[in-house]
């Protein structure tokens, strides 16, 4: 291959670029982002960044005096592939042309319909996103979070160490039960109410008040909560309407094979975007973790490189971590599917715990707070048993 083009300039983009370098590519090498910032950690954006600990120049990604020899167009998005020519389009007019592409397009926050336009409302993605809010923030008031997942959560454990009153909508009737199973979401949860963030569930959001800026969030019960800053944190969609029309199959995302191939030969994909097949599951899984964009670019470029002739193998069971309100939360594996949860040790009420999910009597799962030891044993023992 002569040029490889990674459309993606997060840390799945990154690694990719990296990985291509470490495998022994050597040839033309673009990287194009639709951001205008080289590569950044996105975790900290709801955490450390939000709540000014943390400075913009802590969440580079890339190491002081890395050289990847690569072409970086920033600024620019792609807008189209063409599968005959292998051409991508991008936004500012330009094309390049590529014998390998590495698709990296990550996701979008999704919005609330009819908030656009109107002051106080935010979404958390991106580091512009995480700049205007960390400036409402800094100004008090009230703050509800629309979506108790884990995004949600982490913004409210900030804006509550941040003075703010907070309060949690989630239309679910018990927040994180569909990635950790109604018990242990519950658990989960309970950090809300142990740090007097109100935490509202069952209900959703019929509208927000307010004409010019959001006074209030209208909930489908009748009821009216008052906010000064709004953050909607209700999923993400992937970012691939760019691909329609280009023979890249589409199915919640790119969808691939264990090792990234995508329905197009010559393209692979990786990250919040990518589709992949879980041998494990027997189905297809879209992994948003920041662990599954570090690893499996390893595996898209060895099958990139290779034309399809290595065996994809399995990848690891899905990991990701969460921090709030001083908890470090750790899960790892699927807990759909399983038929039982049981706490190997600690205690619940004391959010002190690691448990096990089970299909069959064989672990599928663990859940860890505050047990970080013992977690890593159980998800080294998870990986080598799936």
């Amino acid at each position: 291959m002569r040029t490889v083009a990674v459309v993606g300039a997060s840390l799945a983009g990154l690694s990719a670029a990296r990985s291509l370098r470490r495998q022994g590519y050597d040839g033309r090498l673009v990287v194009i982002g639709d951001e205008t910032h080289r590569p950044y950690d996105r975790p900290p954006l709801s955490k450390e960044f939000l709540a000014g600990t943390l400075g913009e120049a802590d969440l580079g990604l890339e190491a002081e005096g890395e050289d990847l020899g690569a072409e970086w167009l920033l600024g620019t998005r792609a807008t189209g592939l063409d599968r005959a020519s292998r051409a991508l389009r991008l936004a500012d007019g330009r094309e390049v042309h590529a014998d390998g592409v590495v698709i990296a397009t990550g996701a979008a926050a999704r919005t609330l319909p009819g908030s656009a336009g109107l002051a106080g409302v935010h979404t958390l993605r991106t580091l512009d996103d995480a700049r205007a809010l960390r400036a409402e923030l800094a100004r008090g008031g009230r703050l509800v979070v629309i979506g108790g997942g884990f995004v949600g959560a982490e913004v409210a454990s900030t804006a509550y160490t941040l003075g703010l009153d907070v309060t949690v909508v989630e239309a679910a009737p018990t927040p994180l039960a569909g990635p950790l199973g109604e018990t242990m979401g519950a658990v989960v949860s309970g950090l809300h109410a142990d740090h007097g963030v109100r935490l509202l569930c069952g209900v959703g959001v019929k509208g927000l008040g307010g004409e010019k800026r959001v006074d209030a969030v209208l909930l489908e019960d009748g009821r009216s909560v008052p906010a000064d800053i709004v953050v909607v944190g209700v999923g993400a969609r992937p970012c691939v309407e760019w691909l329609e029309g280009s023979g890249v199959a589409l199915d919640n995302g790119v969808k691939c094979g264990a090792d990234g191939r995508t329905s197009l030969a010559g393209v692979v994909a990786v990250g919040d975007c990518a589709n992949w097949y879980d041998p494990r599951a027997g189905a297809h899984r879209r992994v948003e973790h920041w662990t599954g964009a570090r690893e499996r670019p390893d595996a898209a470029v060895t099958a990139l490189l290779a034309g399809g002739a290595v065996e994809p193998g399995v990848p690891r069971p899905p990991y990701f971590w969460s921090d709030q309100y001083g908890v470090k939360i750790q899960f790892a594996g699927h807990a759909a599917g399983a038929d039982s949860v049981t706490v190997e040790a600690g205690a619940v009420d004391d959010r002190d715990v690691l448990a096990v999910y089970r299909r069959a009597g064989e672990p599928v799962a663990v859940l860890g707070m505050n047990q970080p030891r013992l977690f890593t044993r159980w998800r080294k023992q998870l990986a080598a048993t799936s």
